[in-house]
């Protein structure tokens, strides 16, 4: 159920016109590397490319995934969330949050908000809710938070604790635009019991590739990333309190259904955290 209807199908001239088929774009890269059929030769082309100078990055694409449904599981059976709010949220694929969060809570409530067109065509796929709960799409740009908040509360009730979801969309937001009051705007404007859940690409001297592979990207592809160390991740959740194992490789939070041995480290970084 939506007030916001999804894009009308085959997609519109003035959405069509938005779609730009002759550059890599990193939501179509990343449902290439999620095994989806969403995105271009030229997304695929550059997709490729990046993987040849860091062969492991289609392993951060799929840690961030499991990390999201992992983070969304635990907000709902352990924490009692019923709503969320993903930004960034990226062409749909399997495990989107409402079908996660809705299999363990039919009740609950999400709004989505993307500002690629081609999310926007599909938006249809993310607005498959229950019939207790509910969906809703926004085309918004996150640096735009107030618009955000105030069309999430036509579908949220922002008085009651929110699961504010950030995944690898930061990294579009440069130094100079201010990131840190951008996250804590939209955190301040939230409930105490809310939580952030927020993952981020690192750069590390222990992962040189993963600078090469950036380099590559900011130079073909767009929007383009800003890079943060793990410290600098870690400060988008001050004044919260991070829940164990705080801000740690994607593929290390709370892993399930492992053999005891600590799973491989992605340079995608994340952590989920409470506002008292």
């Amino acid at each position: 159920m939506t007030e916001n209807p999804p894009a009308a199908e085959p997609t519109s001239e003035a959405l069509r016109a938005r779609i730009n088929t002759a550059q890599p774009h990193t939501a179509r890269i990343w449902n290439y590397w999620l095994g989806g059929k969403d995105n271009y030769e030229v997304d695929r082309a550059a997709g490729d490319q990046i993987r040849r100078l860091h062969p492991g990055i289609g392993e951060y694409a799929r840690a961030d995934r499991l990390f999201l449904g992992r983070a969304v599981r635990h907000l709902v059976a352990e924490e009692g969330i019923r709503q969320f709010l993903d930004i960034g949220t990226g062409l749909p694929t399997a495990d989107n949050t409402h079908e996660v969060a809705q299999r363990l809570a039919p009740d609950a409530r999400i709004v989505y908000v993307d500002n690629d067109p081609l999310v926007l065509a599909h938006a249809r796929a993310l607005l498959t809710s229950t019939d207790e709960g509910r969906t809703d799409y926004l085309d918004e740009d996150l640096r735009n938070a107030d618009a955000i908040l105030r069309h999430a509360a036509k579908t949220l009730d922002l008085t009651r604790p929110v699961g504010l979801i950030l995944l690898g969309v930061v990294i579009f937001i440069g130094d100079d635009e201010d990131p840190y009051g951008l996250v804590r705007r939209l955190t301040d404007a939230l409930p105490a019991g809310s939580h952030l859940v927020l993952s981020h690409t690192v750069t590390s001297p222990s992962m040189p590739d993963v600078d090469e592979a950036v380099k590559f990207w900011n130079e073909h592809g767009t929007p383009k990333l800003t890079q943060r160390t793990p410290e600098a991740v870690t400060r988008f959740f001050d004044g919260l309190e991070l829940l164990e194992p705080g801000v740690v490789s994607c593929s290390r939070w709370r892993p399930e259904h492992g053999d005891g041995t600590e799973p491989e480290e992605v340079a995608m970084f994340g952590g989920v955290a409470r506002k008292a």
